[in-house]
Order: structure tokens, then C-alpha cells, then sequence
């Protein structure tokens, strides 16, 4: 018969790398027509990173996302990037490109400020406007103020940063120190049928409820988990490598090698964590990898709490599951004490165990 049960796993994740230096470093550029280009050297691999970039490029402009131009992973013409590994785009990347579009921002307010007649500390960009703080109606469009900054000033609205998180090595000894700058954080919960006949599982519900700082696009983080969990799903019930005895792989390719499909995919209830970390841009840490972490182990625990045993290693396939069921049985028989009768004479007798 079917027993269902729920697992909970929790799980912290570093952001970047090891106390190892992982700059980034990016160039924007005002353009005349009110647009902006950003370059960047990281690259694009489905997460959505050059479009929460690019909003990060929009906000601190004071511009529509739409009109940011995001040319990136182009080594003849974007700066360096340590790459899109370590959940590091966002948080690190994201912070150069907002202090080079910062860079911008102060060129194109030295040029607006004698126009409004005010100091450039005494202007905002927004709505695609330069405009004096608390007095919106005294403003000039940003492209205009681009222009006057070219052509008048001979310094177009160009910005260019790095950023490296900080980090405090750790000592050799102690093995104290600060090895990474932020950590992101999550919880998640599995439920699940298990049948205590064949051991197959089935996933019926995850919860999942993740802290990664602002959400700079919260459709794409609520995406990233989506897919971590599904990743988690298959390293909990289904992805494994086989070798024969010569050492020879038996399922090198995705006919034999399982992975999850959307049929396997249970529901999925996703809470975004209201946090901010000041050192993020605009509060923004990251959402990548730790997805996947606590995923399995939810799936594992909620086996246990279901059918009572407990798998050690993955994935737990239904062979594994049904071997520790049988196996728990035969140990619970072997301690059912046995029945000893006594003959008390008279045809009376007595039982004890």
C-alpha cells in the first residue's frame, strides 16, 4: 500500500568563490537617443542573468529595462569576467555594472546641473529624466543631457567599474577568517507516496522558501528554483552512472541515462524571502546553484518519515527502497521474542514468552 510522508531539509550556500579574488567589471554607456549600452563580459546560459543585468543597468540610470543594450562574453570588446559559476552573476557582476552605470549617472548630472541651475548632488534620474530632487517638473530628457554632455562638455556619459566581493583569508591554523562575503539561504519540504509493496516513490509536493536577497526579477528566481528542484529531483530518485566491470560506462547518453521529465515534476509552491543584503545591488544576492541543494535531502527524509528507513546513498531507487523495507522486517520478526509452553501436569499449561 501507498504511506505518505513529509521531509524537511535546510541548507546555507556561499556566493563567489573561496577567499580567492572573482572581479568583475563592466562599461555603460549613455547614449544620445536616451538608450544605454552596458558591456559585460559574462555570459548568458538560460538563467536570465543579462536581463536582471540589464535592469540593474536600467534602475540606477533611471531608464526602461527596454532600453538597455547588454552586449556580453565578446572578448574583443567586454571587459573580464570570471564567469557564471559559483551563483556570483548577480551579486558580483550586478554590482560593477551598477557602479559603472553610477560613473555614468555623475557625468550626465555635471552636464544637467548648470542647465537647471542647481548642484549635481541635487539631481535624480528617473523616467528616462534628469530631474532636480522634490521638484519633478524641472527636468531634461536623459538623451538631451547625453548630447549636451558630449558636445558641450567633450565628455561623453561613459562609466567603467570593477568589483571584487571582499574577503578575509583564512588563517592556517585557527581556520578563522571570512572566506566569502554573503551566503544565501533556503528551506525546503517534500511530500510523498511511497509504496511499501514495490518502493517506487512518487513526489507529490514541494515547498520551497528561499532567501537571496532582493529579487531583482522575481518570475526569473521564482524559475531558477523551479528548475533547481527539478535537477534535485533527479539526483534524489534517478540520475546515476552504471559502469560494467571493465569499467565501461552502460548508459553514456540521455536514452539511458534518466533525468527527470515535466510528467515527474510535482507541485511546486515557491516562497520568495523578503531579505535585503546592503552589500548586493539593490540588495540582491544570488539564486543559482543553492536551488538544488536541500532538494534530495527533503525527498530522502520524507522516505523516511513514509515507510521508517532510511537510504544513505542515491538515488533511491524503488530496488533500494524495497531492499530496505524487506530488510526492516526481517529484523523486526527476529525480535518478536518465541513462545515457550510448560507442562504443569493435569492437563494445565502455561505460557511464557
Amino acid at each position: 500500500m501507498k504511506r505518505r510522508g513529509r521531509g524537511i531539509a535546510c541548507m546555507w550556500y556561499p556566493v563567489g568563490y573561496t577567499v580567492t579574488a572573482n572581479p568583475s567589471a563592466a562599461v555603460v554607456k549613455m547614449n544620445e537617443d536616451g538608450t544605454a549600452t552596458v558591456l559585460t563580459g559574462t555570459v548568458e546560459t538560460g538563467q536570465g542573468s543579462l536581463t536582471v543585468l540589464g535592469q540593474i543597468a536600467a534602475e540606477e540610470l533611471g531608464v526602461a529595462t527596454d532600453d538597455v543594450y547588454v552586449v556580453s562574453a565578446d572578448t574583443d570588446a567586454t571587459p573580464a569576467d570570471m564567469g557564471a559559476i559559483a551563483s556570483r552573476t548577480t551579486y558580483v557582476t550586478g554590482n560593477a555594472i551598477r557602479l559603472a552605470a553610477g560613473r555614468a549617472k555623475a557625468i550626465l548630472f555635471e552636464a544637467a546641473a548648470p542647465l537647471l541651475g542647481v548642484k549635481p548632488d541635487q539631481l535624480e534620474a528617473r523616467d528616462r529624466k534628469i530631474q532636480v530632487k522634490g521638484f519633478p517638473q524641472r527636468c531634461l530628457a536623459i538623451g538631451e543631457v547625453a548630447n549636451r554632455a558630449q558636445v558641450d562638455m567633450g565628455q561623453p556619459a561613459i562609466g567603467s567599474a570593477s568589483w571584487n566581493p571582499p574577503t578575509v583569508a583564512l588563517d592556517p591554523e585557527t581556520g578563522q577568517g571570512k572566506p566569502f562575503s554573503t551566503y544565501v539561504y533556503a528551506t525546503q519540504i517534500a511530500e510523498v507516496d511511497v509504496d511499501d509493496e514495490t518502493g517506487e516513490v512518487e513526489v507529490l509536493r514541494i515547498a520551497a522558501a528561499h532567501d537571496c536577497g532582493t529579487a531583482i526579477n522575481p518570475m526569473l528566481v521564482e524559475g531558477q528554483i523551479q528548475g533547481g528542484i527539478s535537477m534535485g529531483l533527479g539526483l534524489a530518485l534517478q540520475e546515476e552512472i552504471l559502469f560494467d566491470d571493465a569499467g565501461r560506462q552502460l548508459n553514456p547518453n540521455l536514452a539511458n541515462y534518466i533525468t527527470p521529465t515535466s510528467l515527474d515534476m510535482p507541485e511546486i509552491e515557491v516562497d520568495i524571502v523578503d531579505s535585503y543584503d546592503p552589500t548586493g545591488p539593490f540588495g540582491a544576492k544570488g539564486v543559482g546553484e543553492p536551488t538544488s541543494v536541500p532538494t534530495a535531502a527533503a525527498i530522502v527524509n520524507a522516505i523516511h518519515d513514509a515507510v521508517g528507513v532510511r537510504i544513505t546513498s542515491l538515488p533511491a531507487t524503488a530496488e533500494k527502497i524495497l531492499a530496505a523495507i524487506k530488510a526492516q522486517r526481517a529484523r523486526a520478526t527476529k525480535r518478536i521474542p518465541s513462545i515457550q509452553h510448560f507442562d504443569l501436569g493435569q492437563g494445565s499449561s502455561v505460557r511464557n514468552a
